[in-house]
């Protein structure tokens, strides 16, 4: 039993070095190994400080984006449901929505 495990392990060790070995890229250029920053140069130092006020921006485009997928579906579901509810659902969501907008442009976030 431990002969088997231990070939199937030497095996399978064995095949993983051969293909990392033989997948290795031999052909070096400068432009492939130099790093892909998207928008930045990548030749500075990495450790350059970086505005937060980008991922202030990111995460904000990213809450209201989550809100237009979570607001869709409350059209499409009108004939089925009470209208009180659906108006109810859909007025308490966009309150606090826009109560989140409000708090954001009173930080400062939007400017």
């Amino acid at each position: 039993m431990y002969l088997i495990v231990l070939m199937t392990l030497t095996l399978t060790v064995l095949i993983m070095f051969l293909s990392s070995i033989l997948s290795k890229k031999t052909v070096l250029d400068r432009e492939k190994m130099s790093p892909f920053e998207c928008g930045f140069d990548p030749k500075t130092s990495a450790r350059l400080p970086f505005s937060l006020r980008f991922f202030l921006i990111a995460v904000i485009f990213l809450i209201f984006d989550v809100e237009i997928t979570l607001l869709l579906p409350l059209a499409s579901v009108t004939p089925f449901t009470n209208i009180f509810s659906w108006s109810f659902s859909g007025l308490f969501f966009l309150s606090i929505l826009l109560l989140g907008l409000y708090f954001e442009w009173q930080k400062g976030a939007l400017e």
